[in-house]
C-alpha cells in the first residue's frame, strides 16, 4: 500500500467515523434538545428519555473513535484544532459531562422542580454539541487564523468570538436543525404511539429548517466566500510537512475539487433528496424509513462538506500555505498501515455488537410501562 493510498484511506475512515457519530449519537442529542418540547408532562418526558437511555453511552464510542483516529492518523490536525477551538472544546466537554449527569440524576427524586431543572440541563446538553460542531465546520470554510513558523511551532491569533462569523453560525443552525430532526424521527419510531405523530411533526419542521439553512450555506459558499487550492504537485507520497506546499486562492471552494470532479454535485443532491424523503415519509407516518432518510441526509451533508474542502483538513486564513491537508498532516506510513489493520479487525466487531444491541432493545417505550414504574426507574 502506498503512502498516498493510506492517507486517502484514513481521510475516508475519519469521514465514516464522523458520520457514524452524527448518525448514532445524533438522535441522542436531538431527543435531549427536544425533551421539553415533545414531552407535555413528566411521564411523556420520561418515555422520551428512556428511548435513548440504554444506548446513548454506547453511541459515544463513535466520538471516541473519531477523536482517537484524528490524534493517531492526523496529529497536526489534532494539535492545531485544540489550539484554535480551545474554548469551544471546553464548552463541548461541559455539555458532554452534563448530559450523563442529567440522565443519572433526573429521576432520583419525584420533585417537579428537581426534574424540571434536569430537563433544562438535558435541553442545553443536547443543543450545544451539534451547534458547536456546525460552527466548527463553518469555520473550516472560512479558514482558521493560524500559521507555522519555520520551526513548526503553531501561532494562533484568533479568539472564541472570532469563530462566531455569520456563515459559521448559519452552519451551526443547519447542524442543530438536522440533529433535532434526526432525534424527532427516532422518537417517532421508539416512543409511545400517542407521541409518534407529534414527534413526526417536529421532525418535519426541523428538516425544513435544515434544508433552508443548507441551501443558503451552499449559495454563500458559491458566491460569497473565497476558496483555496493546491498549486502544482501535491506531494502525496512525501513526508508530512505543511510548509512544503503552495496554496492559491480561488473565487469559491466549489472552484476546486467540485469543478474538477462534476460528480461531486451528486452528493448535495442526495442530501436534498434524502431530506425530501424524510419529510414525505414522516407525513405518511412511515417513521422507520423516515429515520433512515434522516441518517442518509446526515451522511450526505458531512460528505459534501468534506469533498468541497478536499484535500484540506484545516485551511488557514492567516497563512494559506500553513493550512493542513491530508497529504501533509498525517502520521507516518507505518503508523497509518498498522492502524488500518486494526480498523479492519475491530470495526466489524463494533458494528456487529451495535446491531445486536439495537435488535435486543427493539420495540417502543410505552407510557403504560412508564406509569407502572411509579415515578422511579
Amino acid at each position: 500500500m502506498t503512502y498516498e493510498f493510506l492517507r486517502l484511506a484514513w481521510w475516508l475512515i475519519l469521514g465514516v467515523l464522523l458520520i457514524g457519530f452524527a448518525v448514532m449519537d445524533g438522535f441522542d442529542f436531538g431527543i435531549a434538545a427536544l425533551v421539553r418540547v415533545l414531552g407535555r408532562d413528566d411521564d411523556e418526558r420520561r418515555a422520551l428519555i428512556e428511548t435513548v437511555e440504554p444506548v446513548w453511552e454506547g453511541n459515544q464510542v463513535w466520538f471516541v473513535l473519531a477523536g482517537g483516529a484524528t490524534f493517531a492518523a492526523f496529529p497536526l490536525l489534532y494539535a492545531v484544532a485544540f489550539s484554535g477551538f480551545y474554548v469551544a472544546m471546553m464548552l463541548l466537554l461541559a455539555a458532554f459531562i452534563l448530559r450523563p449527569v442529567s440522565f443519572g440524576y433526573r429521576n432520583k427524586y419525584t420533585n417537579p422542580q428537581w426534574r424540571n431543572a434536569w430537563d433544562w440541563a438535558l435541553t442545553v446538553s443536547g443543543s450545544v454539541p451539534p451547534l458547536i460542531f456546525g460552527v466548527a465546520f463553518g469555520n473550516l470554510f472560512l479558514g482558521v487564523p493560524f500559521r507555522f513558523d519555520r520551526d513548526m511551532r503553531i501561532e494562533y491569533t484568533g479568539g472564541f468570538i472570532d469563530l462566531l462569523h455569520p456563515f459559521a453560525l448559519l452552519c451551526g443552525v443547519a447542524s442543530l436543525a438536522l440533529i433535532v430532526a434526526h432525534g424527532a424521527a427516532w422518537a417517532a419510531v421508539k416512543s409511545d404511539v400517542s407521541l409518534a405523530q407529534r414527534c413526526g411533526k417536529a421532525a418535519r419542521v426541523a428538516m425544513i429548517a435544515f434544508v433552508a439553512a443548507y441551501a443558503v450555506a451552499g449559495l454563500w459558499l458559491a458566491f460569497g466566500l473565497p476558496g483555496q487550492a493546491l498549486a502544482g504537485a501535491s506531494g502525496v507520497d512525501s513526508a508530512s510537512n505543511p510548509l512544503l506546499k503552495q496554496v492559491i486562492l480561488q473565487p469559491s471552494w466549489f472552484a476546486g475539487f467540485a469543478a474538477a470532479h462534476p460528480a461531486f454535485w451528486v452528493v448535495p443532491l442526495i442530501a436534498f433528496a434524502a431530506a425530501a424523503a424524510a419529510l414525505a415519509l414522516t407525513a405518511r407516518q412511515k417513521y422507520r424509513a423516515a429515520f433512515a432518510a434522516s441518517a442518509a441526509t446526515i451522511a450526505a451533508t458531512i460528505l459534501s462538506a468534506g469533498l468541497a474542502l478536499f484535500p484540506f483538513l484545516l485551511p488557514s486564513s492567516l497563512d494559506p500555505g500553513s493550512g493542513l491537508t491530508l497529504w501533509d498532516a498525517s502520521s507516518s506510513k507505518a503508523t497509518l498501515g498498522l492502524m488500518l489493520l486494526a480498523v479492519v479487525l475491530i470495526l466489524p466487531v463494533v458494528l456487529a455488537y451495535t446491531g445486536w444491541v439495537y435488535r435486543v432493545l427493539r420495540g417502543r417505550v410505552s407510557l403504560e410501562h412508564i406509569r407502572s414504574s411509579h415515578g422511579m426507574y
